[in-house]
């Protein structure tokens, strides 16, 4: 009980902060269209943020499952690196069907806190981490979407912006330290505009343009900008 107390505490600040982001996303979706326990379901069962926005937006843009499936598999991508690493912080011995239930709740903060505890981590521990932020994300959509209901049309495109400005929030500061990363999210944007302003590619709908973008500007920052390996590693 110690362990899941402790993992419960370390949860409870992703999940504050999960509760105002998903209460952008709860307007979002039913002020798009759907019901709001749909976008409840939807928030309980992904836990996966910008995932879960470009899923939503596709959905209510009548995207089809290939194309639905396609972006957020490319999105999410990255938790599959995370949880490689993740799997040698847990304690030995714990049962394949409690680390599956624990790459569920890998996200980018849960990671991150997960993986700076000094010592191998327990499976009480990690299930107190994940469930603050498993109930603040889906809270924040129900009430996101309660309120899409109450407020005027105005009030919730505006709300919409929320979105755009955590992604600049998460883009921004690493950027400004590295010129790789810059040159990466550079790329993106050029090809994402070409995707917009030239009428040729207008074929192509926005779920692939963003899969497409997406793997061609990490590909370019792969070869302009290799990782070279460490003399342990060679």
């Amino acid at each position: 009980m110690r362990d899941f107390r402790y993992g419960l505490k370390k949860g409870l600040p992703i999940a504050l902060g999960y509760l105002s982001v998903s209460f952008t996303y709860g307007v979002k979706a039913v002020h798009g269209g759907l019901p709001w326990w749909a976008a409840v379901i939807l928030s309980l069962s992904n836990l996966t943020s910008a995932g879960q926005f470009a899923g939503t937006t596709l959905i209510l843009a009548g995207g089809s499952y290939l194309e639905i499936a396609a972006t957020t598999f490319v999105i999410n991508l990255r938790y599959m690196l995370m949880s490689f690493a993740l799997s040698q912080k847990i304690e030995r011995g714990i049962p394949r069907f409690h680390r599956c239930l624990f790459g569920f709740g890998i996200t980018d903060e849960i990671f991150g806190v997960a993986i700076a505890e000094i010592h191998a981590v327990s499976a009480a521990y990690m299930y107190g981490l994940i469930l603050m932020p498993v109930i603040g994300w889906t809270a924040g959509t129900f009430l996101g979407g309660v309120a899409s209901g109450l407020m005027p049309p105005v009030l919730a495109d505006a709300m919409e912006l929320g979105l755009y400005a955590m992604f600049l929030a998460i883009i921004i500061p690493p950027a400004k330290k590295n010129y790789r990363i810059l040159s990466v999210i550079a790329v993106a944007v050029a090809i994402e505009c070409v995707f917009y302003y030239v009428p040729l590619f207008h074929v192509i709908s926005v779920g692939f343009q963003v899969i497409l973008a997406t793997v061609a500007a990490a590909a370019i920052g792969a070869l302009l900008f290799p990782v070279e390996s460490s003399p342990q590693e060679e």
